[in-house]
């Protein structure tokens, strides 16, 4: 391996690091979606690995067609801007929408009390909510369902940005197995550090006092995935 593959394998590991912990939208939507959804650690991995995977893939794929067919580093750009774009609305209205959908869920959550009187003069109070008990259990399967589907959607219009112009395309000057390796390590550190920081949060999280909050958890995740997409379409993060 030559000194200078050798440096952008080295940049390639530290952007992939620095780029996935200063983005938040790369952890925080699995952390409060992990919460909402009550997903286990197993699951919220697979979840997170699989979206992370997508997020990178696209952008690899994208890279090596560009560079096959001789495509100008800076059509590439373009094209990872717009998705960006597509992927910050996305997050907004997916944000948006599921914000509403808790708050909803958060008002027909609220426990209230009912008396009921007996014929023969006796009488009681129980407590419920209608969320837990009034429910049809396919309403909320096929909500649990569709969530992951919509996040790993959304992950794979997210590009790297700064994998194809800084890493790829100069690694490929090198060779093919130069730029395979600098986009395998890139991938990798990617990856790695969401899955981990996803992991040690919501570990973390479960520690919390969140009792009194935890009905307004759907609400909570909503606002935000909401927050994430502003921040990347209006604030470039």
């Amino acid at each position: 391996m030559t000194p200078e593959l050798t440096v952008l394998v080295i940049t390639a590991a530290s952007i992939g690091f620095f780029h996935t912990l200063f983005g938040p939208d790369h952890y925080l939507p699995f952390i409060v979606m992990a919460q909402a959804r009550k997903w286990s650690l197993p699951k919220t991995s697979l979840i997170t690995f699989l979206c992370g995977l997508g997020h990178v893939g696209s952008s690899v794929l994208l890279g090596m067609v560009g560079i096959a067919l001789g495509v100008a580093v800076g059509k590439l750009e373009f094209i990872e801007s717009f998705r960006g774009n597509i992927a910050a609305w996305m997050f907004i209205a997916f944000g948006l929408v599921y914000f509403v959908w808790g708050l909803r869920q958060a008002i027909r959550n609220k426990p209230h009390t009912h008396m009921h009187l007996h014929s023969d003069g006796d009488s009681h109070t129980h407590e419920h909510k209608h969320q837990t008990e009034h429910l049809h259990p396919h309403e909320k399967t096929k909500a649990v369902n569709i969530t992951p589907w919509i996040i790993f959607t959304i992950f794979v219009f997210g590009p790297c940005e700064p994998l194809i112009p800084i890493l790829m395309y100069p690694a490929a000057k090198s060779s093919i197995f130069g730029m395979v390796l600098v986009a395998s390590v890139f991938s990798a550190v990617t990856i790695a550090t969401m899955v981990s920081i996803v992991l040690v949060s919501t570990f973390g999280v479960n520690f919390l006092p969140m009792k009194k909050l935890e009905r307004y958890n759907h609400a909570l995740a909503g606002a935000v995935i909401l927050m994430c997409g502003v921040a990347i379409q209006f604030l470039g993060l």
